[in-house]
């Protein structure tokens, strides 16, 4: 059995505790936006499309998200079950329609939007914004290079 070496043991480090972190992530934002009818599933497709300010076929939002195309489906229908969100037609494919926020949609999404910003906020009190951006660009880094072993 080999051993790690002190970067490889580090980068499983970082690997479990984002495990953890996502975790905990996921259960802080289902709480703080279970009012609205979100989960933070729901959120974050209702993220995707925002963040792309157009309508989305589900493959899109999939490949945006790093999420399994079937779980966006099913994300999807229960938003559209709420009214969060429409089916489109899709004028470059017949059958694959594209996603659409309502208004009401758009308007969950922006009180969420809201109170992410003040979770962030307290979530960053006392850090340096130094220390904050070399995570950012060492998970960014992990990332591309995980990807990059994927094709």
């Amino acid at each position: 059995m080999s051993e790690h070496d002190e970067k490889s043991a580090l980068v499983t480090d970082i690997m479990l505790e984002t495990f953890r972190l996502n975790g905990t992530l996921l259960a802080a934002g289902d709480a703080l936006v279970a009012d609205l009818g979100l989960t933070s599933a729901r959120w974050q497709v209702l993220g995707a499309v925002i963040l792309e300010d157009r309508p989305l076929t589900v493959a899109q939002i999939a490949r945006r998200m790093g999420l399994t195309r079937q779980s966006v489906q099913r994300v999807v229908s229960d938003l559209e079950a709420v009214q969060l969100v429409r089916f489109e037609d899709n004028p470059d494919h017949k059958r694959a329609k594209l996603v659409a926020l309502t208004e009401a949609g758009e308007a969950a999404y922006a009180e969420a939007d809201t109170r992410q910003i003040a979770w962030a906020r307290d979530l960053a009190d006392g850090m340096e914004p130094g220390a904050l951006s070399t995570t950012v660009r060492v998970l960014q880094l992990l990332r591309a290079r995980n990807e990059a072993r994927e094709q």
